[in-house]
């Protein structure tokens, strides 16, 4: 029996979510249709038709906000350090520690030739207008270890050298192959704590 065409386009709109195949995307639009109240499900609509139209990245830094800059870059109250990472889910999980005080910086990814992703293709011409214009001597770069973060972070360290900025790389309490965003708030804060120069 072929699906009701509304339903089958909602199975394969969640189906388009990363690790979510065929039977889970199946189960998802069956729970939302006969589970949720009307209500809920146009709620949840709602909701993403906002998100969708209104949030973008920071012109500064690329992290996600609704606003053309993000509250961080906003602040007045932030030191002069900046810290580069690959997503606002990376800048969502230092600032849930609240023990880093400066600024970030989003790369929207690492190089990684693989899946063809390559330094033209990151957040890297702001970064080094930022670095100039907010005349910045501390970078710490706070990628996840394991082999294209680690690939950026020396393209990084290569290219800041010639800044006269001190570089530096998280890695105490970071465990190989861990990604930032699923760590615990003890390891990210011992990562920053243990900051090396590079």
């Amino acid at each position: 029996m072929k699906y009701p065409d509304s339903l089958d386009k909602l199975i394969k709109g969640f189906s388009k979510y990363p690790g979510i195949g065929p039977k889970t995307a199946e189960r998802l639009a069956f729970y939302t249709i006969t589970k949720m109240d009307k209500e809920e499900a146009l709620d949840l609509s709602d909701a993403l038709k906002d998100a969708v139209n209104n949030i973008k990245e920071c012109k500064i830094c690329g992290l996600i906000t609704d606003n053309d800059i993000c509250s961080i870059c906003a602040s007045n109250d932030r030191t002069n350090e900046l810290m580069i990472v690959e997503s606002s889910r990376d800048v969502i999980a230092f600032e849930a520690i609240g023990s880093f005080k400066g600024k970030y910086h989003v790369l929207g990814g690492v190089i990684s030739p693989l899946n063809g992703v390559g330094p033209d293709d990151l957040n890297i011409p702001k970064l080094l207008k930022r670095i100039k214009e907010e005349n910045i001597k501390d970078v710490i770069i706070a990628l996840s270890a394991n082999i294209p973060s680690e690939t950026t972070a020396l393209y990084l360290k290569s290219i800041l050298e010639a800044m006269d900025v001190n570089v530096y790389r998280i890695g105490y309490g970071l465990p190989v192959g861990a990604n930032i965003e699923y760590l615990d708030e003890i390891t990210l804060s011992k990562a920053l704590e243990g900051k090396k120069k590079m």
